[in-house]
């Protein structure tokens, strides 16, 4: 028994044949174009965004292997199916939401601190930095600031204080260190030209000079009576001084520097090979 078509099932027939012909013209005009497309371009590689390679993996997974390799010509279809897995695993990684296992690293901020406080306070040791830190509002254990000063090559208070260069030395006692010099100056009197020396005092922080007296003879009274004009506990001019610098001049002497340094202050003499140890107060002298 033949089986006959009804005209309807033989319109949808040839409806269908000629969609699929359509289709294929379609396909066969986009692949002419990106043929030419990339013939304009030339070797020159083609830069897509995210979203474009995005939409290629899922358009390229649903055709396969097979189909990419007769129509695909931008890229392989290797590279399209790495991208589909890709995105594919994108997916279920959870890497960002992980949290970091353990205690949180130092900022740099705080470790610039640390730095900065050991290197212009040789004399700090690790609680008195944690102290400072602490006071302006960063919280860190002493052993956290003895790892940072480790690793960057600097040694605990007491061998740091051994080690403390001279510019160092200044800034960590700037507010709390004097000098005191000499200068002369030529007078006529009626034994002729004579030479008075005028003893004076700077304080090193605000440059103030304070002249503590003029004589022709420095001697060893005369300058025992300077100490104790300058250590007066009442308006003496050296309180709450905590270093005196001073040169290896003879008239300092021994009764006056006995009477200038106490526990709480020292005098300090300039080495015999650095005469400008505290060119401060000469320059300022010569103004």
């Amino acid at each position: 028994m033949k089986h006959v078509l009804k005209p309807w099932q033989l319109f949808l027939i040839i409806l269908a044949g000629w969609i699929n012909r359509h289709q294929q013209d379609v396909i066969e005009y986009l692949e002419t174009e990106n043929r030419v497309l990339k013939e304009k371009l030339g070797k020159k590689r083609t830069l897509l965004s995210d979203d474009q390679r995005r939409s290629l993996a899922v358009k390229g997974k649903v055709l396969g292997r097979k189909a990419l390799e007769e129509i695909a010509t931008m890229v392989t279809p290797d590279t399209i199916l790495r991208w589909h897995r890709e995105w594919v695993a994108a997916k279920w990684d959870y890497g960002k939401r992980r949290k970091n296992v353990g205690r949180p690293p130092v900022s740099q901020q705080v470790v610039d601190l640390v730095l900065l406080m050991a290197r212009e306070n040789p004399t700090w040791g690790y609680n008195r930095i944690q102290g400072a830190l602490a006071n302006l509002g960063h919280e860190i254990s002493d052993s956290t600031i003895g790892t940072i000063l480790r690793a960057h090559g600097i040694d605990p208070a007491p061998d740091r204080r051994r080690q403390a260069t001279w510019k160092s030395f200044l800034k960590a006692h700037w507010d709390v260190l004097a000098a005191i010099d000499f200068t002369t100056i030529e007078v006529w009197t009626k034994g002729g030209l004579t030479t008075f020396y005028l003893l004076f005092v700077m304080e090193i922080a605000t440059r103030r000079v304070y002249f503590a007296g003029c004589t022709p003879n420095p001697d060893d009274l005369w300058m025992m009576q300077m100490a104790h004009n300058l250590t007066d506990a009442t308006d003496g001019f050296l309180l709450r001084k905590e270093y005196l610098l001073m040169d290896r001049d003879s008239k300092f002497s021994e009764g006056f520097r006995s009477i200038s340094s106490n526990p709480a202050r020292r005098a300090l003499g300039c080495r015999p090979d650095l005469p400008t140890c505290h060119p401060i107060s000469k320059d300022s002298c010569s103004q």
